[in-house]
């Protein structure tokens, strides 16, 4: 007897994520399975338009550069800026070309401006967050901008006496941005600063500057307001993370890029806690990021093994972590056809009418039971095929039938 898969689905809406959930989560993470397709970013901001008016949601963090979000956010918050300055500077990896993350940014700041006249309290601003590091593909950013930020806060409201160093000598210690930047670093250890003498001391440092900014909690607190104080610990939580990810990148271990795959998801999962202090969030980024099972992937060094960022904050949030992971059925334009009969999204596909649902996972999984369908492949790189035998990892799955071209 055919499996009736329609009484596994619904129309994808936030009254449907209600439903599925058995409570609101303090992290709903929405993953997607390729980059730069505004079908997807459309499906994220309808979901989080709903989220917001319907279910108290006023934060949206995504997979972009910490540091360059707090432009956005101050354009959205108090119109600091421009609209178009915001996305160009913002934003990391090219996304604020998208016009999906233009509505977006228009329509929190549209939110707000509402909220202002209004008279509505701070608390029901929306709120924009990058939470992946200041990170390319092929280099990491200068500790520059999140150190000296952090040295200039304390020296701000702190006696002089009590820094590990002065302004000075940590600018000596940084040197030229350049060298920091070095894009042949990613593949030759050699190339990269990481484990120079000025390296191993701005570590030192970091760790003495983070120490000192718990150590006078009491009194920042007073001398600062709360925003100033987010920001300062994101600085401090940024400057740890980039040298750490610096070191790691000279290193020459064969575990050298499991290291650095593990040490972005870290900072992205400390963000994404971080985050969460202020109320319920919803996160935006690749499947991957968010997947419970622990990471593998192929690189020219070998085999890559890590714990992504959302199987961090699921060991520490447990059931305050929510997981949609997104399948797509086609996605012509880019050489992915019709998904294969035995794969889950060859199920999803041929047995769901319409466009996009939400899909009970762990239902599923159950009905499809062990072992589960084939893999799907795809003949781009940039599509990540679902995995089936996440299916009992996920707390929804999104099936998004054909994508159209953007």
């Amino acid at each position: 007897m055919p499996i009736d898969l329609k009484e596994l689905a619904a129309p994808l809406d936030a009254a449907a994520v209600s439903r599925l959930l058995p409570h609101r989560p303090r992290l709903l993470a929405l993953g997607e399975p390729t980059h730069g397709e505004d079908a997807l970013l459309r499906l994220r901001n309808a979901l989080f338009r709903r989220l917001v008016e319907e279910h108290g949601y006023r934060t949206i963090t995504l997979e972009t550069d910490c540091l360059a979000g707090l432009l956005v956010d101050a354009y959205v918050t108090s119109g600091t800026g421009t609209l178009d300055a915001a996305l160009e500077h913002g934003f990391s990896h090219g996304w604020g070309a998208s016009a999906a993350n233009r509505d977006l940014v228009r329509w929190m700041r549209a939110y707000n401006a509402r909220a202002e006249e209004e008279g509505r309290p701070a608390a029901d601003r929306l709120r924009f967050a990058g939470f992946d590091g200041p990170l390319e593909i092929t280099h990491a950013a200068s500790p520059r901008p999140c150190l000296t930020a952090l040295h200039a806060h304390l020296a701000a409201h702190l006696d002089p006496a009590l820094l590990p160093c002065s302004a000075e000598e940590l600018d000596a210690l940084l040197g030229e941005d350049d060298r920091w930047t070095e894009p042949a670093a990613m593949t030759d250890p050699a190339r990269s600063c990481g484990r120079s003498a000025e390296a191993a001391r701005l570590r030192l440092l970091a760790d003495d500057l983070t120490a000192l900014l718990d150590q006078q909690e009491p009194h920042l607190r007073a001398a600062a307001p709360p925003g100033e104080r987010e920001t300062v610990r994101l600085h401090a939580r940024t400057a740890t993370g980039l040298l750490r990810y610096h070191r790691a990148m000279a290193g020459p271990s064969p575990a050298r890029m499991s290291r650095l795959c593990a040490q972005r998801d870290l900072m992205m999962a400390e963000n994404l806690l971080a985050l969460t202090a202020r109320g319920p969030v919803l996160a935006h980024a690749q499947n991957a990021h968010f997947q419970r099972p622990k990471s593998a992937m192929r690189m020219w060094q070998g085999p890559v093994e890590w714990w992504s960022a959302g199987a961090l904050v699921s060991a520490r949030l447990g059931e305050e972590y929510a997981f949609l992971a997104t399948a797509l059925g086609t996605l012509r334009h880019q050489g992915v056809d019709t998904p294969p009969p035995d794969t889950v999204e060859g199920l999803l596909y041929a047995r769901l009418p319409g466009e996009s649902h939400l899909v009970d996972a762990r239902r599923l999984a159950a009905v499809l039971g062990d072992p589960p369908p084939a893999p799907r492949t795809s003949a781009w790189f940039g599509y990540a095929p679902l995995d089936p035998a996440h299916l009992p990892h996920l707390d929804g799955l999104v099936l998004l039938k054909d994508v159209p071209e953007s």
